[in-house]
Formats: structure tokens, C-alpha cells, sequence
């Protein structure tokens, strides 16, 4: 059994964004709380748009980007082990329709789109692959999306 996500995922689903909107909420405390030990009281909602408004457009992206993906995804012969929120499911490489990868994004993407909608996983899965140790890495394919390719095509191929 290969991993093919990264062991990051748990970072970047659930603490990157707990650290990332408590610093806006820090700085809106802060934004409060300074002007009123000073005894003046500008305007406090002009001041607050500002991070309100970065909190919305920093939820929206990583609700587009972080939210969707899967826990973990494992190459097992002719299927994918994918656990997500606690489920573990096992998609078969034939049901896979098309493999797309992401460059240049932080962090990397490998989506595969499935032919029948999973009951639990949906159309789509999503999943941040293992990351290459190589200096220029981010300028060549990425090596698990190449593999899956490959795998999916053969899985294809093979007389049912």
C-alpha cells in the first residue's frame, strides 16, 4: 500500500486556519479595545471592515482550495483507500474519468473525477499530494498525478 497525500493535511485543513482567522480575530480585539483605553471612540466599524473583509475573501479560498480535501489516499493495487472526515472508502482506478493536478498553488492539488458519484465522497475527490524533495520540483509534472495516469489507463485496458 502507497500514500499518496501528504501527512500536511491535517496542518492545512485544521490548524493553518484556526491559527490564520484567530490572528484576525486578535487584531479586531485589538482594534476595539485600543481606542476605547484612550478614551476616544472613532468610528469602530470603519475600522473593523477591514479585517471582516479579509476574513470573507480568506474563507472563500479556503473553502474553494483547503475544505474539500480528502484526509488521507492510498494506492492499493487496483483501488484508492480514501478516508475523509472518518469514512473510509475504496474507488476502484476504473471509475476514475480524469486525474488533473495544480502548479504552482500552495498547497498542490490532485483531483480525480469520478464516472458514478461516490455517496460520500461525491463527483470529485480532491486530496494534497505527497510533495517531491526536488529543488525544481514545482516546474515538472507532478510524479503521484503521472502514476495515477498511468495506473488509471491500465486499470482501463484490462478486460472485465
Amino acid at each position: 500500500m502507497q500514500r499518496l497525500s501528504s501527512r500536511w493535511t491535517f496542518f492545512y485543513k485544521r490548524l493553518f486556519p484556526l491559527f490564520w482567522f484567530g490572528m484576525i480575530a486578535m487584531s479586531m480585539t485589538g482594534l476595539w479595545a485600543a481606542p476605547a483605553a484612550g478614551g476616544r471612540h472613532p468610528d469602530f466599524w470603519l475600522m473593523l471592515l477591514p479585517p471582516l473583509f479579509m476574513a470573507v475573501v480568506v474563507f472563500v479560498l479556503f473553502k474553494t482550495l483547503i475544505f474539500d480535501l480528502v484526509d488521507e489516499v492510498w494506492l492499493q493495487g487496483d483501488h484508492l483507500l480514501v478516508t475523509s472526515r472518518g469514512d473510509q472508502v475504496s474507488v476502484a482506478l476504473d471509475n476514475v474519468m480524469n486525474v488533473s493536478s495544480t502548479t504552482m498553488t500552495n498547497p498542490p492539488r490532485i483531483s480525480l473525477t469520478l464516472r458514478t458519484e461516490s455517496s460520500r465522497l461525491g463527483k470529485t475527490v480532491s486530496f494534497m499530494p505527497v510533495r517531491s524533495r526536488e529543488f525544481f520540483a514545482m516546474f515538472k509534472p507532478n510524479p503521484i498525478a503521472s502514476l495515477l495516469i498511468e495506473r488509471v489507463d491500465a486499470a482501463r485496458r484490462r478486460p472485465a
